[in-house]
């Protein structure tokens, strides 16, 4: 269940006295009361209309002497006698009755713990305006994914997972292990151990079809500075590199050309047997973070805030060796890359930390749309403005990218935004999909999309057509989208009135898949097996459809009954 910054605080502590047994979504948060001589006083509510506070307080004060406790004990020396200390803080929590108020929990809290991290997020939960984060009810008529299957194989953060084919994948994270499950039955098939530090990039590279050799291989780079070539079908370890100066943040494959690419601080080209066929000079400290394949021989690679354009060339009768040459240098992003993908053949597509989205011609590399609906700096900012847009960055964040034929889907910090290539606009946005910033999204059949979250969530969305002037217009920029600065009217009167007369798009909220306790790193489709997500609580989660899972529990049923003589059919 999703919680609140506050609920999520005070609900480990009220759970011990077992005087909680509500959802947390559900409560609802009355006021902040004053504070009185270092105590914070904060209170919820539920839906039952049962109060429970929260006593907050920093530094050695004298409290009260409690009833029914041992010779007066103070709340103080209970707390020191019943909770042990936390290692990494000097935060205590202990759920007291008070006596004037039977339906109350006080909470008492101790240390600098408060002061400088809790106290703070306690109060700006409370002061917080209500969050426009739409919901669902427990009836999802639309959500086929009803059951669920846990997998436990890691130790730390699962942070990947790659398709192996139709009904297999691999899973792999911090603790630097490698695990090949069963998409259909969710069991454990292999286990490559190799690395000693967390795993930074997987990728699979397939056999080529003329090769006599099906076998498909999975690369995968580690903060350990090696690159290891596994055999997915027996996980034998093929073999290890480990000549890199620096570590391997990303790893390509250029299938036609039957090659791969590492790429760190400098880029490096290999072949199938590992040979390494050339490699560019060192190019920056931060290192590449993407890389996706264009035409003509092309890599593009984000470096920072610039893509840098190289070009493969292959051996010929002239010369016997690989080179790779430095073709090209794109600076017209402000701020560090964070996403890149191809959308078709002719096209790719880049997001920055600062929200902006270009879309760039794969032939020559000219800028063929440059979106500004994510950040729109007006010359109206006051210096508090610019404030809030310093300390909200992570708001307009580009995470992710998915695409189809005709439209980009964006992960923008907690939203989601659907840009139209043929209107070169956004015809969709949901600003607030999750509570906290969005990682994963992929476009499903049937016009949806799924996300996932930091906070602990996914969620499947339906892309709708709706005639724009029976809904709100869709924002013309940043500071629009999200309540800042001023609103010219006169400017906007014209752009409303197009944006009335066009059909546009929304995107409504058809299931809500809660079963993670951490932020969900990303996941992965099947079309006959469901959903498969990892999150930094160790654990991945099959997520089945429900009816399809019980037909097939039917069949296998009476194909059981058949063999065993057991199955009449009545006349």
């Amino acid at each position: 269940m999703q919680k609140s910054t506050a609920v999520h605080l005070l609900q480990p502590a009220l759970g011990k006295a077992g005087e909680v047994s509500w959802y947390p979504r559900k409560w609802r948060i009355l006021k902040p009361c004053h504070r009185e001589g270092g105590l914070f006083l904060v209170r919820a509510c539920s839906p039952a209309s049962s109060c429970c506070s929260a006593r907050v307080h920093q530094g050695p004060l004298e409290l009260p002497k409690l009833r029914g406790l041992p010779g007066g004990a103070s709340a103080r020396a209970h707390s020191e006698q019943r909770a042990p200390r936390n290692r990494r803080s000097r935060l205590r929590l202990r759920p007291l009755l008070r006596s004037d108020c039977p339906n109350q929990a006080s909470v008492a809290g101790y240390g600098s713990a408060f002061g400088t991290k809790i106290l703070p997020q306690l109060w700006s939960a409370f002061l917080r305006p209500k969050s426009p984060l739409q919901t669902i009810g427990e009836e999802q008529t639309q959500n086929p994914y009803t059951e669920l299957l846990v997998l436990k194989a890691h130790h730390d953060i699962v942070r990947f997972l790659v398709q192996l084919d139709d009904y297999r994948f691999a899973s792999a994270g911090d603790d630097g292990i490698v695990v090949v499950w069963n998409a259909q039955t969710g069991e454990k098939l292999l286990e490559l151990n190799g690395h000693t530090q967390k795993i930074t990039a997987i990728i699979t590279f397939p056999s080529l079809e003329s090769r006599e050799e099906k076998n498909q291989l999975i690369l995968t780079a580690s903060a350990d500075r090696t690159v290891i070539v596994w055999d997915s079908d027996t996980g034998r370890q093929v073999q290890r590199i480990s000549c890199f100066q620096s570590t391997v943040k990303c790893l390509t494959v250029l299938q036609r050309l039957d090659v791969w690419l590492s790429g760190g601080n400098d880029l490096c080209v290999w072949n199938r047997k590992l040979d390494l066929l050339c490699k560019t000079s060192h190019l920056s400290d931060t290192g590449i973070s993407a890389l996706v394949e264009i035409p003509k021989n092309c890599v593009v690679a984000a470096v920072g805030k610039e893509l840098i354009i190289f070009r493969l060339v292959a051996p010929t009768e002239g010369s016997l060796e690989w080179d790779i040459l430095e073709i090209k240098h794109l600076l017209d992003h402000q701020d560090n890359i964070l996403s890149l993908i191809n959308v078709n053949d002719l096209s790719f597509v880049t997001g920055s930390h600062i929200g902006e989205l270009i879309i760039w011609d794969a032939l020559d590399w000219t800028m063929q749309a440059y979106e500004r609906n994510f950040w729109d700096p007006s010359p109206q900012l006051d210096t508090q403005q610019e404030i809030k847009l310093c300390q909200k960055s992570n708001d307009i964040s580009i995470h992710h990218f998915t695409c189809d034929e005709e439209n980009v889907f964006a992960a923008v910090g907690r939203g989601l935004y659907v840009y139209n290539l043929h209107m070169k606009r956004v015809i969709a946005c949901q600003k607030t999909a999750h509570d906290s910033s969005v990682l994963h999204i992929a476009k499903l059949p049937n016009r949806q999309l799924i996300s996932c979250s930091e906070d602990g969530s996914v969620r499947i969305w339906e892309l709708r057509e709706k005639q724009q002037l029976a809904a709100e217009p869709v924002p013309t920029g940043f500071f629009n989208m999200w309540g800042f600065g001023r609103v010219n009217k006169q400017a906007s009167q014209p752009v409303k009135k197009q944006q009335e007369n066009a059909t546009s798009c929304s995107l409504e909220l058809i299931g809500d898949l809660i079963g993670h306790s951490s932020s969900v790193e990303m996941f992965l489709y099947f079309e006959d097996h469901g959903l498969v997500t990892c999150s930094a609580d160790h654990l991945i989660i099959l997520w089945k459809n429900g009816e399809r899972e019980s037909g097939l529990r039917s069949l296998r049923l009476f194909q059981k009954l058949e063999e065993n003589g057991d199955l009449y059919l009545a006349v």
